[in-house]
């Protein structure tokens, strides 16, 4: 299979997956969701108190600085991190704390693509053996394993042929379809990407994210792209949360969220993005935020951007904002931007 038409961006001018209307059923619904770590030096929140929903054939771009909890959350959605308290609902059945044996039925339909090829890949295994082994742990018949590793490796756009090839002998955008295949092999419902492209060559990025967009179109499936790249979020999402410290600060349509942001990190991070026209890009105002993030070991009292954030007043400091609804999308600030 070849990568899906590019638009002048060099990003897929379509695939942005079914756009959520209010009463959807969820696919997947997260509620009060927490993950903390325990460390000598104490303990640390990593995701403190999320929801979400995401509903099938839907793409939802999930991002933030490094260390606001995508990652943690990304694996608790396909259960490879259990939560320390909260609730994941996956097609109306409660996940949360299912056994290993009442879980393996589910995870051919809960999937996820890591950050790095090569670390993901068993060194030992051929790509048939890597591709083949969710199969083989269902049970699947050897000859249909075998076709439907065939298959997939031509969707992804490799050659069937060398599929007793190792992870080694391939570039690391080969590598990463690969991954790719793997986690579509069983024919799930829904995908989580983690950085899919961060550890890859730039010349090569564009081509990965276009293949995940075109296999989420023709195999119809939800997928939550956990990236740090909000440039390639907007071509590829419907859909759009951002994180800070381990919460979901902003989310909304994509068009709503980029166009218009209303949480003050939002419109900074977006700042960030450079512009194609140099007009533009030397007009408009760059947001520099003040500080680094916190620690989640130790995060601020209140609203947990108030140290940064420039429309901070004394109710920031002492009471945390929710999610409530301004202008088209949910905003958990108590001064948000609605120009």
């Amino acid at each position: 299979m070849t990568a899906a038409k590019r638009g002048s961006s060099g990003l897929p001018p379509e695939g942005l997956g079914v756009v959520p209307q209010k009463g959807d059923p969820a696919l997947l619904s997260l509620e009060g969701l927490t993950k903390t770590f325990h460390t000598r030096r104490g303990s640390v929140r990593a995701v403190d108190g999320l929801d979400l929903e995401v509903r099938s054939g839907e793409t939802l771009g999930l991002v933030g600085e490094s260390g606001c909890g995508k990652s943690t959350t990304g694996r608790m959605l396909v259960r490879l991190l259990d939560p320390t308290s909260g609730r994941i609902t996956f097609d109306g059945t409660d996940i949360t704390a299912l056994p290993q044996r009442r879980m393996r039925p589910l995870r051919s339909e809960l999937q996820i693509v890591f950050q790095d090829p090569y670390s993901s890949l068993n060194p030992r295994q051929t790509v048939a053996s890597i591709v083949g082994a969710p199969l083989r742990v269902r049970g699947v018949p050897a000859a249909e394993a075998h076709a439907r590793v065939r298959e997939m490796l031509g969707l992804v756009g490799l050659d069937a042929e060398h599929a007793g090839r190792y992870p080694h002998e391939f570039s690391g955008g080969q590598a990463q379809r690969i991954g790719i295949a793997r986690a579509l092999v069983t024919r799930p419902r829904l995908v989580v990407a983690d950085e899919p492209v961060s550890a890859l060559d730039v010349s090569i990025q564009a081509q990965i994210v276009n293949l995940l967009s075109g296999l989420r179109r023709e195999l119809d499936l939800a997928l939550v792209l956990i990236a740090h790249d909000l440039a390639v979020v907007r071509h590829v999402c419907a859909r759009v949360a951002v994180m800070y410290l381990g919460r979901i600060v902003e989310i909304g349509d994509r068009d709503a969220i980029y166009d218009a942001p209303a949480h003050p990190y939002t419109r900074a991070l977006l700042s960030a993005i450079p512009l194609p026209d140099p007009v533009a890009e030397r007009a408009r105002e760059r947001i520099v935020l003040r500080g680094d993030p916190p620690s989640p070991a130790a995060p601020p009292s209140g609203c947990p951007f108030h140290p940064r954030c420039h429309k901070a007043e004394s109710r920031c400091r002492v009471e945390r904002p929710v999610l409530s609804r301004v202008a088209g999308r949910e905003v958990a600030c108590h001064f948000p931007d609605t120009s």
